[in-house]
């Protein structure tokens, strides 16, 4: 019989002998088989299964959930973090599989017991505690149940065993245990030195799943070199997205293992395996009709509107390849519409031509939080933006699924751990609850994570454009959202989402469009640049450079714009020498706008200015001069318009 087999069967056979003997008792109790002892003062009870030696160690009163950690090595040596945690209601479990190094059959051996411990009630998911080469078997067993598993302790690990026992690098290594090892992989050692599955290798399951790792190492270990080993791991690690945490003991080698105070690594584990943090999600109206028509047509679109963090690679290409897996016969088409510095305001007048152009959309993910905050959009700017570009896109496609999410930067993290809700946040979810929008709250869900201390914004997540971990922790609870939202097995439905009669605000950008600045009439003093470019150093974004521009640099220059709707505006490209313009609509008064930014000094920045929102619905003419006046900071009085915006608000709305 299989190995693999053999397995199974005797697991079903000594599951059902535990179970004829269990005794009925208080809720979590549970009756473990084989002798019972004291080990440091709490009942421990050792066994045999599928051959292996085994031990269970109860808590005197077990944590809601069962919680367990699992010990894969060197059995009660320095036991300050096992008997912290057991008097917190963890359960501690042991199997020996020291001979294996980390070998297939090892963790073949470790799935028979976990499913006998998970049978018993313990807990779904598991600490890991690794320490020296338990390394080995609890990175090669996590890699491949990366669901199971809610965070790793290893202790001087070892992660390549051509380090350890292998001694291939700068350490000793161990000559029998190498040999010992070459026979539980069943390979020469030259097929070792070639092999790719040792726990630096097999790092992507436990990034993607975010399970979290802290390795606590001697600097100066030469049994298990912390630079083949922990290094290499943490390095890789990173890269991928996931989330570590290295303790080096300065001057400390192999031995002792832990800390003497084992506080750090009880807190690591508590956090991480008792956190009652998940992804901030609400559902709302769901999502009726993308996984339909994927699973039923063979095609898909999906669009992805926002801004940098949209744009730039990371948590839209992690979402891409979960789609692509989730659907494996669905042919899909994706669009990155996201352009750096653009917020809610650019994407309602750009929603046309970078969202709908090309064809009908399955699958709308729209952010704008984060450019609403950080380009200071005031009062309800925000709250039209994102209402034009909600309401235009259910306009243009009624049974369009849509996904708000709300991204994080600091000024969210602080008023959410100051008890506020962010004002931008506040106006998108005001949105998103009126039109039933399924919205993401990745802003409060990053604030609840810190707070609990799962992470650090300097060291981990670093910036509002995330680290590959924070790329990570944004795809994983989008991944999460859609599970939820595709978790039933609804009914097909066909036609429209409900649509409410009235928008919140009649004024918001729901009619916005990008209107050709050959509509202008100059008066004096502009030119029409059909291939504009800066002559700066400056920098310059995506359909801002190499493209027609309406340009003057000169004071007093002026033109003329007519139109028909209840606003009007500019795009234009404000670099460090953007002037100010004097505007009027319909000959009323004069108004002047700085176009300077905080960021034009480096950039010639795309900025949406809507000039006027709230006209009579009809035909208008907006008048615009070239101000003699200008920001201090600026060295010029240059207006670069790429756009004008109008909002085509119909009397019917």
């Amino acid at each position: 019989m299989p190995l693999r087999d053999s397995l199974k069967y005797a697991t079903r056979l000594f599951m059902i002998c535990v179970t004829l003997t269990l005794i009925r008792g208080a809720a979590h109790a549970i009756d473990w088989p084989g002798e019972s002892s004291s080990w440091n003062g709490y009942d421990c009870h050792d066994f045999t299964l599928a051959g292996r030696a085994c031990k269970v160690v109860s808590p005197h009163e077990a944590a809601e959930g069962l919680p367990w950690i699992w010990r894969a090595r060197f059995w009660g040596h320095e036991p300050q973090t096992d008997l912290a945690l057991l008097g917190r209601g963890f359960h501690l479990v042991y199997m020996d599989v020291s001979d294996l190094y980390g070998a297939p059959r090892a963790v073949q051996a470790w799935n028979a017991f976990y499913d006998f411990l998970t049978s018993q009630g313990l807990g779904e998911k598991c600490v890991m505690e690794g320490m020296s080469r338990g390394g080995l078997i609890v990175y090669n067993w996590a890699s491949e149940n990366a669901d199971k598993v809610a965070c790793i302790y290893a202790d001087a690990p070892v992660c390549d065993v051509r380090s350890w026992p292998g001694g291939k690098g700068k350490g000793p290594g161990s000559p029998d245990d190498w040999m010992k090892c070459l026979d539980a992989y069943g390979l020469s050692e030259e097929e070792m030195m070639k092999y790719d599955k040792n726990p630096i290798d097999r790092l992507e399951p436990l990034a993607e799943a975010m399970v979290p790792a802290l390795h606590v190492c001697g600097a100066a270990d030469e049994v298990v070199p912390i630079d083949e080993n922990t290094h290499v791991l943490e390095q890789r690690f990173r890269k991928l997205g996931g989330l570590i945490r290295v303790i080096e003991k300065p001057g400390v080698g192999h031995h002792p293992h832990s800390l003497i105070d084992p506080a750090q690594i009880v807190d690591f584990i508590i956090t991480h395996a008792l956190s009652p943090n998940r992804p901030e999600i609400e559902l709302r109206g769901g999502l009726r009709y993308a996984k339909r028509k994927f699973e039923t047509t063979g095609h898909g679109r999906v669009v992805f509107l926002g801004g940098s963090i949209t744009h730039n690679a990371g948590w839209r290409d992690m979402t891409c390849d979960y789609l692509r897996r989730r659907f494996p016969n669905t042919e899909f088409s994706f669009t990155n519409a996201g352009i750096p510095s653009m917020g809610s305001t650019p994407g309602a007048f750009r929603l046309v031509r970078d969202v709908f152009s090309a064809g009908p959309v399955d699958l709308l993910f729209v952010e704008a939080a984060v450019n609403d905050e950080v380009n200071n959009r005031i009062h309800q700017e925000p709250l039209r933006g994102m209402e034009g570009i909600i309401r235009h896109a259910r306009d243009i496609q009624p049974d369009l699924d849509i996904v708000m999410m709300h991204f994080a930067d600091p000024g969210k993290t602080s008023d959410y751990q100051a008890g506020r809700v962010p004002r931008v946040i506040k106006q998108h979810e005001q949105v998103a609850d009126y039109y039933q929008i399924p919205s993401l709250n990745l802003a409060k869900e990053v604030a609840n994570r810190l707070n609990a201390g799962e992470f650090s914004w300097e060291n981990d997540f670093k910036d509002l454009h995330p680290s590959p971990f924070g790329q990570r922790l944004y795809a994983k609870s989008i991944r999460t959202l859609l599970e939820q939202a595709w978790a039933d097995k609804e009914t097909p439905r066909t036609g429209a989402y409900p649509r409410p009669e009235k928008p919140i605000d009649p004024f918001s950008y729901f009619h916005g469009e990008l209107v050709d600045i050959n509509q202008a009439k100059i008066e004096k003093g502009w030119t029409f640049n059909e291939n504009w470019k800066p002559a700066d150093q400056a920098g310059t974004r995506a359909d801002f450079t190499n493209v027609p521009m309406l340009t003057s640099e000169t004071p007093g220059s002026s033109i003329e714009f007519s139109f028909n709707g209840a606003g009007v505006g500019i795009f234009v490209a404000a670099g460090p020498d953007a002037g100010a313009i004097e505007y009027a609509i319909d000959g009323g008064e004069t108004h002047e706008l700085d176009l300077f930014t905080q960021w034009s000094n480096q950039l010639h920045l795309p900025w949406a200015h809507v000039l006027e929102a709230e006209l009579q619905p009809g035909p208008h003419t907006l008048r615009l001069r070239v101000s003699e006046h200008k920001n201090e900071k600026s060295v010029g009085h240059a207006v670069r318009i790429r756009y004008f915006l109008v909002n085509g608000v119909t009397n019917g709305e």
